[in-house]
């Protein structure tokens, strides 16, 4: 697996525990890289970019969950499913605020996230907010 792929998945791990929690983000972040024995943990690029990701959605939060609530129709993001809606927080933060990241890679990764972590119709939901916010907010 590449090692952004994977950066990407430890990322929603962490956004997950701490939207479930509720707990600062620091303290999160801490937690999930101690006591692991997953070899990829200990890689400086897949730590660096996991952590990149992760306060960056923190830190945009309210951004972020504004430009998703308002091309979700009929969907408020507290009542998204938590994988989902933090999918789509990564997502949203890789296609607007990581300039490097093309605006397809930061979907079609969204997506195969839903895929592998997400309900049956998840990976469908993920891709067509994505897709609308990529057409109106994203000039990359």
């Amino acid at each position: 697996m590449r090692k952004r792929t994977r950066s990407r998945e430890f990322a929603l791990q962490i956004l997950y525990e701490k939207d479930i929690a509720g707990a600062p983000t620091e303290d999160v972040i801490a937690d999930f890289w101690n006591g692991s024995t997953e070899e990829e943990k200990n890689e400086p690029e897949i730590r660096e970019y996991t952590e990149k990701l992760v306060r960056g959605v923190s830190e945009k939060s309210a951004s972020i969950d504004a430009t998703i609530e308002r091309f979700a129709e009929n969907w408020e993001i507290d009542r998204m499913a938590c994988v989902d809606r933090n999918i789509l927080r990564l997502a949203t933060y890789e296609m607007i605020f990581i300039q490097e990241i093309p605006v397809k890679v930061a979907i079609n990764e969204a997506v195969e996230i839903a895929k592998r972590y997400g309900e049956i119709d998840s990976s469908k939901f993920v891709n067509g907010i994505l897709d609308r916010i990529a057409k109106t907010e994203c000039k990359k």
